[in-house]
Order: C-alpha cells, then structure tokens, then sequence
C-alpha cells in the first residue's frame, strides 16, 4: 500500500470529514465540512473531487447525500479505524469532553523540566479548546498516567493539544497531599 501524498489542506479537511462522520455515521455535507475547517463550501467541492479522484472520498447522492470517508482515508491519514479505541478520557476545564479519545501522550520536552509540555493527540476537534484552558487527560489503559496542563498552543490539522504540564502522576503509591 503506497502512502499517498496529501496536501495539508486536503489533510485537514479529510480529517474533518472523518471526525464528523465518527460523531452521526452518516454522509456528511459539505457545508458541514466547510464550516468545521473554516473554508467556503466551493472550495470543500473542489477538493472533494481529488480526493474522491484518490479514492479517499465517496459521494453519497440524494437530499440526505454528502460525503463519506472511506477505508482508504484512514489509512492515508493513518488514523487507527478502531472499533472500541482504549478511551483516555479528557478534560476540558473540569468538565469530560464527549466524543474525543486521546490517541498519544508525546511528553516532548522532558528534558527542559522547567518548561514540561506534552503533546497530546486526539481523535475530535480541538477546535473548543483555546490557551489557558485546563485541560486533564487520563488516565491511561497502561500506565495510569494522569497529566493536569494548561492549554500552550494547539494544531488543528493534526488535532494536537500542546500542554504545559502542572501536574503529572502514575499510582506508583497513593499520592501525597
């Protein structure tokens, strides 16, 4: 299976497609995809149509027609099409967030300790998160590891919340307070 190359345009409206289609499991508009990726919808066309011509994309026609991802999408995006992910939950001010897993937890900087971040990666928008959110994510299936951090900067084509990490802890014993 060759990788296909794609543009980050053509990526970040993939994904958006791929995200929205998590969330109904139905065809997803355009519009819907236009207004996700803060694009005009003729544009969405118009990518629409190379990659449908890559056949990451099909057209579903009909008034409840839009578009659909398909198997090839995931794979060109490498995102895991998983039927029951590990679900790490995440916090957004205190509050779970619905309908985003966390994929990774890149601890990027571990070695700069006065300036800890962590890359977290997630499968949903982070479009509803902005710096200086508080944000907790886990714990983890694994480890169990929990990171309290404060929204640093975000990439929304790689739906990657950076972190500034307050807090960080495994149960390695109860923690001390």
């Amino acid at each position: 299976m060759s990788s296909i190359e794609l543009t980050s345009s053509q990526k970040t409206i993939l994904t958006a497609l791929i995200n929205l289609y998590r969330q109904t499991e139905d065809a997803v508009k355009g519009e819907d995809i236009a207004e996700e990726v803060n694009r005009n919808p003729g544009t969405i066309r118009n990518q629409m149509q190379s990659l449908k011509a890559l056949q990451l994309v099909e057209g579903v026609p009909g008034p409840k027609g839009g578009y659909k991802p398909t198997a090839n999408a995931y794979e060109a995006l490498d995102v895991e099409q998983m039927d029951e992910p590990a679900s790490v939950p995440l916090f957004h001010n205190g509050e779970p967030v619905e309908g985003v897993n966390v994929d990774e937890v890149d601890l990027s900087s571990v070695h700069h300790p006065e300036l800890c971040r962590a890359e977290i990666h997630v499968q949903g928008s982070v479009r509803e998160f902005h710096e200086g959110d508080e944000v907790r994510v886990g714990p983890t299936p694994l480890s169990k590891l929990v990171v309290e951090g404060i929204v640093d900067g975000k990439d929304d084509t790689s739906n990657i919340l950076i972190l500034r990490i307050e807090d960080m802890r495994a149960p390695e014993g109860e923690p001390s307070h």
